[in-house]
């Protein structure tokens, strides 16, 4: 199915209809021909004349295996495909009135997900009449925003939709992200003194 598609969306050979190409190629110099010229050049040469820009002018022809043409276009969307990094948004809910443990507990957890490029999306869920906290609902999320300065930056302010009080945080760049920790870890070196094999 993926390959029809990718064949219909190239004319080859008798499918081009403009009376003149510009034909491009390995070890073919490019040049404006007639396209019944431009596909005996290719006949000859055992190739195919693939038309990869039909909207320039005149249209431009590469002569290539057809089938070595679809793979190669193939391969290149793979490798895009693998450059794209897919981000995930992470959700941390609150209480209005959430203590300071279950907060610090969060606060770790969203580290780490920002800190492996996921979106982290914060809101405090107001049940019933905690709505009237909702002021103590924003205080949380811009302190929660703030401690979380050196990971990620906030997108938007808190937003109050329906009963939830939303804040949205992206990554930083890994370059910025803190590693501070790995590097206090990695510092002290292995003493090398003979107090250190083991005595028996």
């Amino acid at each position: 199915m993926k390959n029809d598609k990718m064949k219909n969306r190239y004319r080859v050979n008798e499918q081009i209809r403009a009376k003149e190409v510009r034909v491009v190629g390995d070890d073919i110099e490019a040049e404006v021909l007639p396209t019944s010229k431009a596909l005996q050049m290719a006949e000859r040469k055992g190739l195919d004349l693939v038309e990869i820009s039909p909207n320039a002018v005149p249209p431009v022809c590469r002569m290539i295996d057809y089938s070595k043409f679809l793979y190669q276009q193939k391969k290149r969307q793979k490798e895009l495909k693998a450059k794209q990094v897919k981000i995930d948004v992470k959700e941390i809910r609150f209480g209005p009135q959430t203590d300071d443990h279950d907060y610090n507990f969060k606060l770790k957890h969203a580290k780490g997900f920002l800190a492996e490029g996921d979106k982290v999306k914060a809101y405090v869920f107001f049940r019933g009449r905690s709505i009237l906290f909702k002021e103590q609902g924003e205080v949380l999320l811009l302190r929660f925003a703030n401690d979380l300065e050196e990971y990620g930056k906030l997108d938007q302010m808190p937003v109050l939709e329906g009963k939830r009080m939303t804040i949205m945080l992206s990554p930083k760049k890994v370059k910025d992200a803190p590693k501070k920790d790995k590097v206090k870890a990695e510092k002290p070196a292995e003493p090398k003194s003979e107090e250190e094999a083991p005595k028996e």
